[in-house]
């Protein structure tokens, strides 16, 4: 159990929130370790593994015209994994993996090409959009450091979009005790 797994499963917990996982190179570990936290059944609502191209659009509901066109390992992909995550597995969160962990390039991406996605929940005014980040990473080492570093990276990127959408809400309730100034 890692400490970034532990802090997203308190912050889910105080916050009455969950999580979905969508995940391509690193095939589970992101949710086995927010699963390896005890309590996160509270917050987990599963995960979807789908590391073959077709199934990124069959469960996930990425545009199959843009795999067709950039291939799997793609910050549009990422971004549309975790709001596909999201939506399938009714999750206030939905967090997403695609990249490049070798041996070999892949979609003429150079190993170590790596997004992360965070979808979380809709502020006031953005309809069914959400809140989300997606961001690339490039990556070294070998195939386990690169899928071990891809992990870190989407709770880091989750942690971080957790702790800033309860900096809004904060802002928000002290704008409303103190009259709107």
């Amino acid at each position: 159990m890692s400490a970034p797994a532990a802090e997203v499963v308190r912050l889910l917990t105080d916050r009455g929130e969950t999580v979905a996982v969508a995940e391509s190179l690193t095939g589970g570990l992101v949710a086995a370790e927010i699963t390896s936290v005890p309590g996160a059944s509270a917050v987990f609502r599963g995960s979807v593994t789908a590391y073959a191209t077709d199934l990124k659009h069959r469960l996930l509901g990425v545009d199959a015209t843009l795999l067709a066109q950039r291939g799997a390992v793609d910050p549009q992909v990422a971004a549309q994994m975790a709001a596909g995550v999201r939506r399938a597995l009714d999750a206030d969160w939905g967090i997403a993996t695609t990249g490049v962990a070798g041996p070999d390039p892949q979609d003429g991406q150079p190993v170590g090409t790596v997004f992360v996605a965070v979808a979380g929940p809709a502020r006031v005014g953005e309809g069914d959009g959400c809140g989300g980040k997606t961001t690339a990473l490039r990556l070294n080492g070998g195939r386990t450091e690169i899928r071990m570093e891809t992990v870190r990276s989407v709770l880091a990127l989750l942690l971080g979009q957790i702790a800033g959408e309860q900096t809004r809400n904060e802002r928000a309730q002290d704008t409303e005790r103190h009259g709107g100034f």
